[in-house]
């Protein structure tokens, strides 16, 4: 995969660039079985308030049902072609199971049209190539995994974004110490459920926007800053001239917002081995 550069022929082309789509499936067909409408919320909740800010517009875009349980087990499949999703920055691989059943699973790196997939629950069948998901208690130490369970059954949760994996670093009775894509240490139970390999579109994170219409094409609408308002709107806000805001920087309700920290105490606090903040 690569990072396709526009020439300069306008103001907003100059510096952009964009993914060159190598690793796709030239003319594939989308399944239109596993399509679902998505409804754009425009960050509102059911009351219809705001509780996302900057979010609105954008393309219209269709859901792709992905298979993040992976729990379809000792059968396998086939993969027939690797798409794009408008809704992620990894690819998605369509497989066929040998029963003729086709579903999306997230596309690792190295995946390719023909490969042969499958998901176990026992030792029979095991083998470690990207595509093939198991539980924790099989894999190897060290192994780079993703689509990781955080619950059993409860389907992939951690490492799901372009070019990022997860790391099984040990096991210990019925936990496994997983090193996260940010850096924190976490047990997970030996049971959960991961897939081999690192993510597909390793590159998304190179990719230069360019001009703002881009931006608003993935419904991100302009973000404001607070010094930028007025004191009614924003405690940064207002004064004569331009200010830097005169105190610590803080959310419009007041609360600290860098380096402060806002997690509470959770039960799962004691899962938590290493925090990503931690030196």
């Amino acid at each position: 995969m690569g990072i396709k550069v526009y020439k300069p022929t306008t103001p907003g082309r100059r510096g952009m660039s964009g993914n060159d789509f190598a690793e796709l499936t030239k003319g594939y067909k989308v399944h239109r079985k596993l399509l679902r409408g998505r409804r754009s919320t425009g960050g509102r909740n059911n009351y219809g308030r705001i509780t996302v800010r900057f979010r609105g517009g954008g393309h219209k875009r269709r859901y792709r049902v992905i298979d993040f349980k992976r729990n379809k087990t000792g059968i396998p499949a086939i993969v027939e072609s690797i798409q794009y999703d408008p809704n992620r920055t990894a690819f998605i691989a369509l497989i066929k199971y040998a029963d003729g059943e086709r579903s999306y699973i997230l596309a690792p790196q190295g995946l390719k049209v023909g490969d042969t997939v499958i998901s176990t629950n026992t030792r029979k069948y095991i083998e470690f190539k990207p595509g093939n998901a198991m539980p924790l208690k099989f894999i190897p130490d060290g192994t780079h995994i993703h689509n990781v369970e955080l619950h059993i059954g409860h389907g992939g949760q951690i490492a799901r974004a372009a070019g990022t994996s997860a790391q099984l670093m040990a096991k210990e009775g019925d936990y496994a110490l997983i090193r996260m894509p940010s850096g924190e240490m976490r047990k997970v139970h030996v049971r959960c459920r991961a897939t081999i390999g690192v993510l597909s579109n390793e590159m998304h994170s190179n990719i230069s926007i360019g001009k703002a219409g881009r931006t608003r094409w993935l419904g991100r609408r302009p973000h404001v800053r607070g010094v930028a308002m007025n004191p009614v709107d924003h405690p940064m806000g207002g004064g004569e001239g331009r200010t830097s805001g005169g105190r610590h920087p803080c959310s419009p309700w007041g609360w600290p917002t860098k380096g402060y920290r806002t997690r509470k105490k959770k039960p799962s606090d004691k899962f938590i081995v290493k925090r990503r903040y931690e030196k």
